[in-house]
């Protein structure tokens, strides 16, 4: 098919070139609000909570988050991305007269969804230039698209300490995810909890429930002719940030008017996750 390069000239300066970029094919958001979410503690730390009577919930923050892309084959050009994300649960567990603790562990959660993102099988080859050797050549790839998840930290919402029960299955029937298996968790993860995760039994338990905000791309790599208009040559000089003077310095600080005056709700329409 021919390329129109056609393109409406305003001044003289613009010219149609072509760019190698990500082109988002399909996106989606979610709002989501993940409850009883089991979290598992170092072996010290569960010990900690089975004497606690109380638990208060401090924060959660995102640790990770594994996205796995899939064709499907029922359907051309659509695609499962499976995630998996990985939070680090902060709380406050407290047992009679002791002092409380504060301690961290780890929750887990899965979610699958479906976006288009077009079809193509083509490999990729690359190479970076190495100077008076050979080039360095890069592992190949296809254009198959990514899977690109963006999130911010959860919002704690609440938490409650549950005794284990004794004469039911309580691994099959906690959150209808099932019992973590310590597989699962890459080591990178786990090495950021002192002791690591999980070992031996517990009497207690603890829960979560966070609120999670998420914005979910298929992109795939994609030649685009676009216009242009020059190269982005700097117009600003550099400013000196070494004035010892703090009042100096104060004063090039723009007034933070989008502090007192929030920006007002934008209404626009935006796909949710299926």
């Amino acid at each position: 098919m021919a390329i129109d390069r056609n393109i409406p000239q305003q001044n003289n300066n613009r010219d149609a070139v072509c760019i190698q970029t990500d082109k988002v094919y399909d996106l989606c958001k979610d709002k989501e609000c993940l409850e009883n979410l089991r979290v598992y503690f170092s072996e010290c730390d569960q010990n900690l909570v089975d004497r606690a009577t109380s638990v208060k919930f401090r924060r959660a923050s995102i640790i990770w988050v594994i996205p796995d892309v899939e064709p499907l084959a029922f359907n051309r050009g659509y695609y499962s991305v499976d995630i998996s994300f990985f939070f680090k649960i902060q709380v406050e567990v407290s047992s009679g007269l002791c002092r409380p603790s504060t301690i961290e562990g780890l929750a887990t959660y899965t979610k699958k969804v479906i976006l288009f993102g077009s079809e193509g099988s083509a490999y990729i080859f690359t190479s970076d230039y190495v100077p008076n050797q050979n080039d360095l050549v890069e592992p190949r790839r296809t254009n198959l698209p990514k899977a690109v998840v963006e999130i911010v930290d959860p919002i704690a919402l609440n938490a409650k300490l549950v005794d284990v029960c004794c004469d039911c299955d309580c691994d099959d029937e906690e959150d209808g995810q099932g019992r973590l298996s310590m597989s699962d968790i890459p080591d990178s993860i786990a090495g950021l909890f002192d002791g690591g995760i999980g070992g031996g039994e517990d009497r207690k338990r603890i829960y979560v429930t966070i609120g999670i905000f998420v914005i979910v791309k298929l992109e795939r790599t994609v030649q685009l002719l676009i216009p242009s208009y020059d190269f982005c040559i700097p117009e600003k000089d550099c400013v000196d940030t070494t004035d010892d003077d703090p009042c100096t310095l104060f004063e090039k600080i723009k007034f933070p008017f989008d502090e007192f005056y929030p920006p007002r709700e934008h209404k626009e329409e935006h796909h949710h996750c299926v």
